[in-house]
């Protein structure tokens, strides 16, 4: 059945895009008192991806929400995508996602069977991921909006967090950069339809395989790089393990077609927001292209996950990883703190 409206044409921004800047959500949270409780591992105080309450010395329950506007028209699709954003949070914690709960908008221009598809593309990826919808909340307003509220187990010594990288640390990326600028560029007929295949499998593709590898490794930190952007999620890394994180310009995987289509101007509002949060953290070294600069500022729907681990075990997860993820790549490295939070060399 073909859509009457199109998804996009119903949301004035896209996917990740949509967020809140990194800088004006910290300025939202000041302030606030909150209560204590020891068995509550992870708050909002170092901008993780979820929250963490120990149940037992065995058990601990990771809690996080996500849901955004349409990033493409197809309504399955949408549903995939944005569940799978949500889900990844989870996974970016080492936790493995068990229930969750729909969070939707619906316009009245939106047919029911426009609302099906996109619930139904959500379940299809919380039934992979193991995970169990058991029910949500729907409202109508101006836009469409879906995503999942999650919850997943984790045991509590083998959480991982954004704030524990340490120097000697290798990073690893598992999927490629690009994709704000692609879709923002996509929006003016400029990509190709067998690009947005790629990069609507990519984003559809659960973090779930790439965790299922990591488990095995001596993870220090790890985070998800969606909407703050590869420099907004490694900045937030960095201040919160205290330590200073190096990337390779030149070993940062992105869709070569992003570079083009920065060049010429197709730069989502997101990546500028990114840039005014981050910029005065980051050290750029030699002559690196403002393009490039651009796609490290770009923010990512349902990207893939960046982890600091020990680099004697770096090559050997990195061989793993790429079966699974094949884009993953070694992204740079942790130093001690020095002179800025990031340097982009």
């Amino acid at each position: 059945m073909e859509n009457q409206v199109k998804l996009t044409k119903l949301a004035s921004c896209a996917g990740c895009g949509a967020k809140v800047g990194a800088g004006t959500l910290c300025r939202l949270l000041e302030g606030f008192d909150t209560h204590s409780d020891p068995k509550l591992l992870v708050g909002y105080d170092k901008s993780d991806d979820a929250s963490v309450y120990a149940v037992s010395e065995e058990l601990a329950i990771v809690q996080t929400t996500d849901f955004f506007p349409p990033i493409v028209d197809d309504p399955f699709l949408y549903g995939q995508i944005a569940a799978t954003n949500a889900l990844s949070d989870v996974y970016a914690m080492g936790g493995e996602p068990k229930l969750a709960l729909n969070i939707m908008c619906i316009p009245e221009k939106m047919e029911q069977h426009t609302v099906q598809e996109i619930l139904r593309g959500g379940y299809a990826k919380a039934y992979e991921a193991g995970a169990i919808i058991t029910g949500g909340h729907t409202i109508h307003g101006a836009e469409p909006i879906y995503g999942l509220a999650v919850t997943g187990f984790v045991h509590p010594d083998k959480l991982w967090r954004n704030c524990g990288a340490r120097p000697g640390d290798v990073l690893i990326l598992t999927k490629p950069l690009g994709v704000g600028i692609l879709t923002t560029a996509a929006k003016a007929a400029l990509v190709e339809q067998s690009l947005l295949d790629k990069l609507y499998t990519q984003m559809s593709t659960l973090n779930k395989y790439a965790r299922d590898v990591l488990t095995k490794y001596s993870v220090h930190a790890c985070t998800d790089v969606t909407g703050f952007a590869l420099l907004g999620h490694s900045l937030e890394m960095a201040q919160g393990s205290a330590v200073t994180i190096h990337l390779r310009a030149e070993a940062i995987p992105y869709h070569e077609e992003a570079y083009e289509m920065a060049s010429m101007g197709f730069i989502p509002a997101g990546a500028y927001r990114n840039r005014e949060f981050a910029e005065a953290h980051v050290k750029v070294l030699g002559n690196i292209p403002l393009p490039l600069q651009d796609i490290c500022y770009d923010p990512q729907t349902s990207g893939g996950l960046l982890c600091a681990l020990p680099e004697a075990e770096a090559k050997a997860c990195l061989d793993e990883l790429q079966i699974v993820a094949p884009a993953s790549a070694i992204v740079g490295y942790v130093s001690e703190q020095l002179d800025a939070a990031l340097y982009l060399e």
